[in-house]
């Protein structure tokens, strides 16, 4: 049990959370009306799919082939950061993270800098988690706000698009100054699997059909039983790399939150903080809660889903809790042996870039709200 706490402390008080509520406000019929199923199917097939392209070695086929012939490091740095950054946009965070880490520890060996590597790291993560949020399906707080509060894909793009591009220009900019730059050369690219064209064009189509239920084209149950019945024949191995934690959670906090919405005290007074500044209130909820949890318990007291949008997203800067998928990064990183040199603090280190960047962030925010 400790363990599994030490793994995801989140999953943990969330049930917990749960739980206590329940003895405020009995479990009745009302309970099932908590439950967003439609965020849980889309969660679930984005997933799904995501997890077939990971077996069938798509990720790393692309990534080998775009870095094979680049051989200074700060380069190198800057095409993972980048990547991290684009495909957080369709593969949400810790996907993108879980993805793109491993390999990246991997090709960096080619040059003995830990000072870089540690840097690299910390970049690719601020990246992936300020790219997913230009998307309704970069991350799973946006999935259920853009869906909770019906908005529109158009709009919602759009009014993230200032944030995007200024997190762009600072991740680059932050590279060619915490980077170094240096020659390497490459090791001989080894032989890759061959991927199956079949099963391929079947993931691409059953990608699209888990975005036209984003769109609202395709009842969720409907996409949610074709993805099931395909990938079971296809692949079963693809059902392992669903985060089924993620998804039990959300339930956790969808009962959590539907109780203290019932609770006339509790729900008049967070709804009287949140309506004076539910950007600034979101943003500070997550750095405690992770801004998951966050979009999940200050939807229930305000109206305003733009605004916790545009909280959330940069919430998701500052501590290491402050989006879960940060934890993805620095787990890696501390099963790295020890350096022989002296090495960067990484919790140090992430938490001065990462306040760095969303003092800026909250900057542009002020300027153009």
């Amino acid at each position: 049990m400790l363990e599994r706490i030490k793994k995801d402390p989140v999953f943990f008080i969330s049930g917990l959370l749960a739980i206590v509520s329940c003895f405020f406000v009995h479990p009745d019929k009302e309970y099932l009306g908590y439950i967003d199923f439609r965020v849980l199917a889309i969660l679930f097939c984005m997933m799904l799919v995501v997890s077939e392209l990971v077996i069938l070695g798509v990720f790393d086929k692309l990534t080998n082939k775009l870095l094979s012939r680049v051989h200074s490091s700060r380069l190198v740095s800057l095409i993972l950061v980048w990547l991290s950054f684009f495909m957080g946009m369709i593969l949400t965070n810790d996907v993108t993270l879980v993805t793109l880490v491993p390999f990246a520890i991997a090709l960096m060996k080619s040059f003995d800098d830990r000072k870089t590597l540690t840097f690299t790291l910390i970049l690719m993560t601020v990246a992936t988690n300020l790219g997913s949020m230009q998307t309704p399906i970069g991350n799973p707080q946006n999935i259920y706000l853009y869906t909770h509060y019906q908005m529109e894909i158009g709009s919602f793009m759009l009014m993230m698009l200032p944030y995007s591009l200024c997190s762009l220009v600072l991740v680059t900019i932050a590279v060619f100054i915490l980077c170094k730059d240096m020659k390497i050369q490459h090791e001989k690219e080894t032989e890759q699997k061959q991927i199956s064209g079949v099963k391929l064009a079947v993931c691409i189509i059953l990608f699209i059909l888990s975005l036209l239920v984003v769109l609202r084209v395709m009842h969720f149950l409907i996409a949610f039983a074709v993805l099931s019945v395909i990938m079971l024949m296809m692949d079963r191995k693809a059902f392992k790399g669903v985060d089924y934690t993620l998804l039990i959670t959300f339930i956790f906090f969808f009962v959590f939150v539907g109780n203290m919405g019932r609770i006339d005290v509790v729900y008049n007074t967070i709804s009287g903080i949140v309506e004076k500044s539910p950007v600034l209130t979101a943003i500070a909820s997550s750095q405690v809660i992770s801004n998951v949890p966050a979009a999940l318990l200050l939807s229930a007291f305000t109206d305003n889903g733009k605004a916790l949008v545009i909280g959330t997203n940069l919430g998701g800067l500052g501590t290491l809790i402050a989006s879960m998928a940060s934890l993805i990064t620095y787990k890696f990183h501390a099963a790295l042996p020890k350096a022989k040199e002296k090495s960067v603090n990484y919790i140090g280190a992430f938490s001065v870039v990462n306040v760095i960047f969303l003092a800026i962030l909250l900057g542009v925010y002020f300027i153009i709200r």
